[in-house]
């Protein structure tokens, strides 16, 4: 693991835009086409606004470019939330990146995808097909999650199995629900769907490289645990310590490590 410290938000938000362009570039040069798995949530927005900001000014060719969310709210009728909902990821990935995207970069709505909440395993085999990510931004929950990948007690799931699980709906967590509420709805959980569906472990962790951002106070903890080195399904963020080419960027304004 690679651990990776930045003076604060903005300076964290340069160093992933410009590995995540790096990334895109090489793969797009060399093969044509790129897959990049992309995240979501505050920690992400300025980030987004440099990467289109350098794509733009490199002129890159983004026709080969496809683009694999995380995640996506569930409504109470088993489906996605609709992009007009105010929580929706599909509506956070146009606004705060591909609506950035100069038209003569040609990188095409269709190729910006999310995990299905009716076919949800179907999201795996998708990403599988067009030969896996070339790499995954991530986040990490003040409970430790990835993705909406919630902990579990080993006592439910073993340290392998959980690694293992697919894409799938998943019931958010109080504490997911309560901070994403405070983060991104103005603290008003009753606009907060009580369900997602989420890239799983396994298609995480087959990424070829990863990043993980981290620059809020409570995620301090979590890191800890995950520089500790324990791999547990208690701590989904800790099964990156399993990945070849995994690196954690942190800003040392508010989170303090060894």
């Amino acid at each position: 693991m690679k651990w990776t410290k930045v003076k604060d938000y903005e300076a964290m938000s340069q160093y992933g835009a410009e590995r995540i362009f790096q990334v895109a570039s090489r793969c797009l040069a060399t093969s044509g086409k790129c897959n990049l798995g992309l995240a979501t949530g505050n920690t992400m927005l300025r980030l987004y606004e440099l990467l289109a900001e350098k794509f733009n000014a490199a002129g890159t060719d983004l026709r080969g470019l496809s683009t694999f969310n995380l995640d996506e709210y569930v409504a109470p009728n088993g489906r996605e939330v609709p992009a007009d909902h105010p929580l929706s990821y599909r509506a956070y990935m146009r606004k705060n990146l591909f609506s950035r995207l100069a038209p003569e970069r040609g990188f095409a709505d269709a190729s910006a995808y999310y995990p299905p909440a009716t076919d949800a395993a179907s999201y795996d085999q998708q990403i599988a097909d067009v030969g896996g990510l070339d790499l995954q931004l991530l986040g990490i929950g003040f409970n430790g999650h990835i993705a909406f990948n919630e902990p579990m007690s080993e006592t439910e799931i073993s340290v392998d199995d959980y690694g293992e699980l697919p894409s799938r709906i998943i019931d958010l967590a109080p504490l997911t629900i309560a901070t994403n509420a405070r983060l991104t709805a103005g603290n008003d959980e009753s606009m907060m769907p009580r369900q997602a569906v989420t890239m799983g472990l396994k298609p995480i962790l087959a990424a070829d490289e990863i990043l993980l951002l981290a620059c809020f106070k409570e995620q301090a903890a979590p890191l800890r645990r995950v520089q500790a080195g324990k791999v547990t399904p208690e701590l989904p963020a800790s099964y990156l310590n399993r990945h070849p080419k995994a690196e954690i960027a942190y800003t040392t304004d508010v989170i303090a490590l060894s």
